[in-house]
């Protein structure tokens, strides 16, 4: 795992070449690492391969998921070691029922592929709850936008940028 120095850090996050999500992090003035891997399509899950490539524990990586909260798409971001509850996501986020969106419309909702998608920096920006788990840690990591680039952060910066609610809504 490989730490990028600030000035690499801030020339990949630049608008040449950085992702809306690391653009939308050097705009906010966040502190925050890049972390690269190369990607193996083969793998069963975007988010455990992560934690793999980077040797980060997978309670501090996390996924970034799109779910149909009655009727209006909302993110949720879950430690890649669990599961969302869909239950507890319509409850945190003031609805009744949830089911996962479909994954072509939470493409062109957010702009990202699957398994790219990122909470940050996304074409239109939807209701986010991130799973209270995040605020144990120091930092954590999510998706920078494309598969194999991830960003950590602090949990409080995610919170802020993405006007997160914070919530238990993953389950082992």
């Amino acid at each position: 795992m490989a730490k990028k120095s600030k000035k690499h850090q801030r020339e990949e996050a630049g608008q040449r070449g950085g992702t809306p999500a690391t653009v939308a992090l050097t705009a906010a003035g966040v502190t925050f690492t890049v972390h690269s891997y190369d990607h193996d399509p083969s793998h069963p899950s975007y988010g455990e391969e992560a934690a793999e490539a980077m040797g980060v524990s997978p309670e501090r990586v996390f996924k970034t998921l799109v779910a149909d909260v009655d009727g209006a798409l909302t993110v949720a971001v879950v430690p890649v070691a669990g599961q969302l509850d869909l239950k507890a996501l319509a409850a945190a986020a003031g609805g009744k029922r949830a089911a996962m969106a479909d994954p072509a419309l939470a493409e062109r909702t957010t702009g990202y592929v699957r398994g790219g998608i990122s909470p940050l920096g996304q074409r239109k920006r939807l209701p986010t709850v991130l799973d209270e788990s995040a605020t144990g840690h120091d930092t954590i990591c999510v998706s920078a936008g494309r598969r194999g680039l991830e960003v950590e952060l602090s949990p409080q910066a995610l919170t802020t940028l993405t006007k997160a609610t914070l919530a238990p809504i993953a389950r082992p």
